[in-house]
């Protein structure tokens, strides 16, 4: 059977669940008619101008995309400007686009967990425990309200302990880096590693309370690593790109597998054509 845009965000909602996003977020279904049918489904980061692009020429249904194409309420649609194009471009073509963001970074299994997976990191605990009312869940889980921990970024152990010249050898060949952004004596011990894929200077405080030797994330500031270096530590910028691009194929294969469970059909693909912004000259 066919699959429709309102079964594909039902699984998606069960497997990253909505009510798990911070406040601000703006995450689900961004733009689309959940009525259409549902043929071709692209997997992205970031609902760009080339993915989005690429997208309608290939005649793709919908594109899933970790970062969201809307983030504030909108007052107006200029199509003129770069948003604007990219909503016009989508809708002129019924190419649906749904983004799991902040819920898809706290979720077990979401991309925290894929990122320490790729790096060989174990026993994984939560680096910075939130608490989440469950009552808001009632569209995904009819259950009484409770209330349950839940968090951003993680902490655990490698599988092969070594120095800190050693994990950067690791982190640039797992995942296919030239380059990385390192404070901290290349000769300390590392055994405990603390990770945030994305943006990650909000959880440095949290990293500089914990037991952990080092934090691996993207976009750290200079005074994080002045903060880690006084203590001893070290951090480790990978870049946002990096921390975040392994879930798309990640999420490519396991929406793969729930959608054939679900007795529906639609080719699911992981979108290449995305490269890091930011590059060394």
């Amino acid at each position: 059977m066919q699959a429709t845009v309102a079964q594909i965000i039902e699984i998606m909602d069960r497997l990253v669940p909505p009510w798990l996003a911070e406040e601000w977020d703006n995450v689900g279904l961004q733009i689309g008619d959940p009525r259409l049918p549902v043929q071709q489904i692209w997997i992205a980061l970031d609902p760009g101008a080339e993915v989005i692009e690429a997208a309608c020429k290939n005649k793709v249904d919908l594109v899933i995309t970790h970062h969201p194409l809307i983030f504030r309420p909108l007052k107006s649609i200029d199509f003129g400007t770069p948003g604007g194009s990219i909503i016009q471009m989508a809708a002129s073509h019924h190419l649906a686009i749904f983004a799991a963001h902040t819920n898809f970074d706290i979720v077990s299994d979401g991309v925290n967990d894929i990122l320490a997976q790729r790096l060989g990191i174990k026993q994984l605990e939560i680096l910075k425990p939130i608490v989440v009312d469950t009552a808001s869940q009632k569209e995904v889980n009819s259950s009484a309200s409770v209330e349950a921990s839940y968090g951003i970024g993680r902490i655990g152990v490698l599988d092969r302990p070594g120095s800190l010249t050693d994990l950067v050898s690791r982190i640039k060949k797992k995942l296919k880096l030239k380059f990385v952004k390192v404070a901290g004596d290349p000769k300390m011990k590392i055994s405990r590693i603390a990770l945030c894929s994305g943006s990650g200077s909000s959880l440095v405080p949290a990293f500089l309370s914990s037991e952990a030797d080092v934090y691996i994330s993207g976009d750290i500031h200079y005074h994080n690593a002045r903060d880690a270096e006084s203590v001893r530590r070290a951090i480790i910028d990978i870049g946002h790109f990096a921390s975040e691009h392994l879930m798309v194929e990640a999420l490519a294969q396991r929406l793969e597998q729930l959608i054939s469970e679900a007795g529906i059909s639609a080719k699911i693909r992981a979108c290449t054509i995305e490269k890091d912004p930011f590059r060394y000259v």
